[in-house]
């Protein structure tokens, strides 16, 4: 049963509780962190080694096509801006309107909802932005600034194919990661551009900009797991996710709860399913981190992120094992 909440179903100390910065994510340190095991080592380190044992599911094809599905979130530099994306051809052909006047907020709620379904969004959630979940600096130290007028947050998931992520962690699970992450490029730029051509401001973002899951939580799209991902009530952890920043007057989602926190208590798929233990087996959800990419200050089992990242080195791309193995997904 969902039961929806008047307020996020986790637990924070605003004593400690600080805006994290990118760069002490694991990807940020692989560029920044010297004493990190993993500094400059990318995940396709040995990539060619790996093919040349010729073991199926690690073939050239499958690396080959794990590459090739992150080409739009790689190399589509549009897709995470703060402006309209402008060229001399659109600027001629698109036509010019003074600003959308909303009258009924809840009928723009649902057509933003709409249009993001329409652009490729599973699931799409609305909250209040807590600026507490935008980075304080970004991956290369800049600091982040999102102007106060930007008061939602539009958090939408993109459906993972199960079929390929039961496969991890072979390359194919890999591919369907990629594939996802350029899906999310399209479908962020293009919801921000809705929301433009109306007359609004409107930041898309991935992974970049703000964390993800806590948005996503206050958004109502589901729960923290065990594992350290979200888990929604209609595909547990398959899926990822990206959200769009706006000034648009927008209605909040509620947060809910459906009991994955209990589940997760006595469940050990996600522990016994991981190669290096980088999944928490303590019983109780806690205040303890593990790796400085662990933001500090909220109550959750903490991921070993140097374990999880030096065994995505080990096998050529990445590993979804903790997700595959997840009743919640493994049953949606």
């Amino acid at each position: 049963m969902i039961e929806k909440l008047d307020k996020p179903p986790y637990e924070v100390d605003l004593n400690v509780l600080a805006r994290f910065d990118e760069r002490d994510n694991v990807f940020g340190r692989v560029i920044h962190d010297k004493t990190a095991p993993f500094f400059y080592k990318s995940n396709y380190e040995l990539a060619h080694e790996i093919v040349a044992k010729d073991v199926e599911g690690y073939t050239r094809i499958e690396l080959a096509r794990s590459l090739a599905g992150w080409t739009v979130y790689n190399h589509f530099t549009g897709a995470f801006a703060g402006e309209k994306l402008r060229n001399q051809f659109t600027d001629m052909a698109e036509p010019k309107f003074d600003k959308y006047e909303i009258a009924d907020v809840d009928a723009i709620t649902a057509n933003v909802k709409l249009t993001a379904k329409r652009f490729g969004a599973t699931l799409t959630g609305i909250c209040e932005l807590n600026p507490l979940w935008i980075y304080s600096n970004d991956m290369f130290g800049k600091p982040v600034e999102i102007p106060q007028q930007f008061k939602y947050a539009i958090v939408m998931a993109i459906k993972m194919d199960k079929d390929a992520m039961l496969k991890s962690p072979r390359w194919e699970t890999v591919t369907e990661g990629g594939i996802c992450y350029s899906k999310m490029a399209f479908t962020a730029s293009c919801v921000a551009e809705f929301i433009r051509n109306l007359g609004y401001n409107a930041l898309s973002a991935g992974n970049d900009t703000a964390l993800n899951v806590p948005l996503a939580i206050d958004a109502g799209l589901g729960e923290l797991g065990r594992n350290g991902l979200l888990i929604t009530p209609e595909f547990g952890p398959g899926v990822r996710l990206c959200k769009v920043f706006t000034d648009m007057p927008l209605n909040p989602d509620k947060p809910i709860k459906f009991g994955v926190t209990e589940k997760c208590l006595e469940c050990r798929e996600c522990v016994k399913s991981c190669a290096v233990g980088a999944i928490s087996e303590v019983v109780e959800p806690n205040f303890d981190v593990k790796t400085k990419s662990n933001n500090p200050g909220a109550k959750k089992w903490a991921v070993d992120h140097d374990k999880c990242y030096m065994f995505w080195v080990q096998n050529g791309g990445g590993c979804s094992n903790c997700l595959a193995a997840c009743p919640y997904f493994v049953n949606s």
